[in-house]
């Protein structure tokens, strides 16, 4: 599988760091592809063993590849940087959460008939967001904080999590 190499600035999209890959780089990538598509990625280099990550589409052939603050932190970069960009078609890509849900979690949505409903009826790629972000929780600190707004916003109550307003459990 051939890999794309690129330059371009980092641009923030709301709240998320992102580059924009065009149609003709996507296309070579992966041909008439239009949905999240799944890439290794390596941003000026870093890291060896290229990330993981699904480009979202932009509606006209084009995609997003949001770089998450490891990726960032890795490469040394931020907004408004150049940087180069490698792509390759992910083939080993499986889709589902790669993370798999902690206990506390599990438990906790299984004494909230609404939370869980509302879990259920996320996409699968807000719930492989939710639960990456909750794996990296370190501190019972954290846990018991991210926990309750977790449940607070997928009970349908209106706040903010992981970075964006939540209505409605969605």
């Amino acid at each position: 599988m051939a890999t794309v190499h690129f330059s371009a600035v980092i641009g923030i999209r709301g709240v998320n760091p992102y580059v924009r890959v065009s149609a003709p780089r996507a296309n070579s990538v992966k041909r008439a592809w239009r949905r999240p598509l799944p890439v290794r990625v390596r941003i000026n280099g870093k890291p060896e063993d290229a990330w993981r990550i699904r480009m979202m589409p932009a509606g006209d052939g084009s995609f997003y590849l949001y770089l998450h603050g490891e990726v960032r932190k890795a490469s040394g970069t931020r907004v408004g940087d150049r940087v180069r960009v490698a792509i390759t078609f992910d083939q080993a890509y499986r889709g589902g959460p790669q993370h798999a849900m902690p206990r506390w979690f599990r438990e906790a949505l299984a004494r909230d008939p609404k939370a869980l409903r509302h879990w259920k009826a996320l996409v699968p790629s807000r719930k492989k967001e939710v639960l990456r972000y909750l794996a990296r929780l370190r501190s019972p600190d954290a846990r018991l904080r991210n926990l309750a707004r977790a449940l607070h916003v997928l009970s349908g109550g209106r706040g903010r999590f992981l970075g964006r307003p939540w209505k409605d459990g969605s």
